[in-house]
């Protein structure tokens, strides 16, 4: 049997419909309130054109739950393979597809969830049920997306957030960690995960002494006005004595004690080298957000850790090939945690999110430990 089809227990088919009901209507919802002429954005590394990234979503999802991953099985929407698949998509080249209308898409994506819900009103199999968690995670995480490109964009905030970000003041200090056996990664039969998860395996932590909660705004602001030749944050203004933080198309004052955010990897790597400190190991992270101690506290920010994502000692592709293995490059971090935007499912103390050094769009912050 594929890995894949190992990954038990499976929801049950009234809540898969539920589901990506749900997280369809949301990512409908985002593309229709977007205003008129908002969906032509600048060609920029961090940014997909609205439009594409939407058919891009319904083509996933049409792809692997209803052609099963291969294109001789023909799509409902015309040439789709050519236009919205992000493998063969070059990113420069999604500029210059032809305009597609908004109502044409908005067709596709209505016929496509309508062939999944006539599906999830039958027995299903192992693999289709895979298919389709696969593909509500496929639209959760490109919710968040939109959320990160709307707050880089300054267009307004596209849903209300799953939590509210928490301050940081109740103790600043350090958590101390003896030497731990603990193991990492998932197993199958504990649900849906990624494939680079698999397997679970056994890992020895040595002592190590980790930041009980996150780096705030003040102390990272106090951090750059010491240092010269350090940026401010781009989403930073100070204005008659005050500072402001942007919050898409709001700017608010800063919350001194809340964690920063938007910050990339290298910086939070300068901030923690200027404090002889260091940013925490994948394990070392996870460990503490595994602990049921009261006296640390939740960013609501993904948190850089020092692990570059690589695969897991045995790793083999799952079917989507491309949503792991191609990103073993080296040029990828290990982000643990949440953001206000990830949905409740997508918290899972296995999940691995990744990104590239110098993404600051994104939600994301980080803590610290002692050398």
């Amino acid at each position: 049997m594929s890995d894949h089809c190992q990954y038990f227990p499976h929801p049950a088919a009234q809540q898969l419909r539920e589901r990506i009901y749900s997280a369809s209507i949301l990512t409908r919802s985002i593309i229709e309130n977007l205003a008129p002429g908002k969906e032509f954005v600048l060609q920029l590394a961090t940014l997909n054109p609205p439009y594409w990234e939407f058919a891009h979503i319904t083509w996933v999802h049409e792809f692997w739950v209803h052609r099963k991953g291969r294109q001789e099985h023909p799509s409902l929407y015309k040439n789709a393979d050519a236009l919205f698949n992000s493998s063969t998509v070059a990113h420069a080249d999604r500029w210059s597809i032809p305009p597609v209308s908004l109502e044409s898409l908005l067709r596709y994506s209505h016929e496509v969830c309508n062939k999944t819900s006539e599906l999830l009103s039958k027995p299903l199999s192992d693999e289709d049920a895979y298919f389709i968690q696969l593909v509500i995670h496929h639209y959760d995480m490109h919710n968040e997306a939109f959320a990160i490109m709307w707050q880089a964009l300054e267009y307004p905030m596209p849903f209300q957030p799953y939590s509210v970000s928490t301050k940081t003041v109740f103790n600043k200090g350090f958590i101390e960690f003896s030497k731990t056996d603990m193991t990492v990664g998932s197993l199958p039969q504990q649900g849906f995960i990624f494939d680079n998860e698999k397997w679970q395996h056994p890992l020895t932590v040595e002592p190590f002494a980790i930041s009980s909660s996150a780096v705030s705004n003040e102390q990272y602001r106090e951090f750059v006005l010491a240092k010269d030749d350090q940026a401010m944050p781009k989403h930073w203004k100070y204005e008659a004595g005050v500072w402001y933080e942007r919050f898409f198309d709001q700017w608010r004052v800063m919350d001194d004690q809340q964690a920063v955010r938007h910050i990339h990897y290298e910086d939070a790597v300068e901030y923690a080298t200027n404090q002889h400190l260091r940013l925490p190991t994948e394990a070392e992270l996870t460990l503490l957000m595994a602990t049921n101690r009261n006296d640390w506290q939740a960013s609501d920010l993904w948190e850089w850790t020092s692990s570059q994502f690589l695969p897991f000692e045995g790793f083999t592709p799952d079917p989507y090939v491309d949503y792991s293995q191609p990103w073993f490059d080296g040029t990828y971090q290990v982000l643990k945690g949440w953001s206000p935007f990830t949905v409740e499912r997508m918290r899972r103390l296995g999940f691995r999110n990744f990104y590239q050094t110098k993404r600051n769009d994104i939600f994301s912050g980080f803590r610290v430990c002692r050398l």
